[in-house]
């Protein structure tokens, strides 16, 4: 699954979703990114209709890496209504990450 890639004007647009919106920020130099794909697109299958997944390259886009504090990659922040609701820094394992997402997605 090929995530789609954002921009400034494009991600504001996503922000405004109803869904919950999975950020993926990444750079193409940096290693663990490229380790973090495949996480990133077996989480996208698995969470299809209940939270979309994007992407954002903080070497071009890095006033919205700003905004958000970020100073590690990958970062994968999870947005509802707007608002960073959930926040995982470097390469994690898919299992936690599903037990976290499913969790959230519960409760919002």
């Amino acid at each position: 699954m090929q995530l789609s890639e954002l921009a400034l004007e494009s991600f504001e647009e996503a922000l405004k979703s109803k869904k919950p919106l999975a950020v993926d920020f990444y750079a193409d130099w940096c290693v663990p990114c490229k380790a973090a794909d495949e996480i990133i697109e077996k989480l996208a299958e698995v969470y299809q209709g209940k939270l979309s997944f994007v992407r954002v390259n903080v070497d071009e886009n890095r006033n919205i890496a700003d905004r958000y504090e970020l100073i590690s990659i990958p970062a994968l922040l999870i947005f509802s209504k707007g608002q960073v609701v959930r926040q995982f820094v470097g390469l994690r394992k898919i299992k936690g990450c599903r037990r976290v997402i499913t969790r959230l997605l519960a409760s919002l």
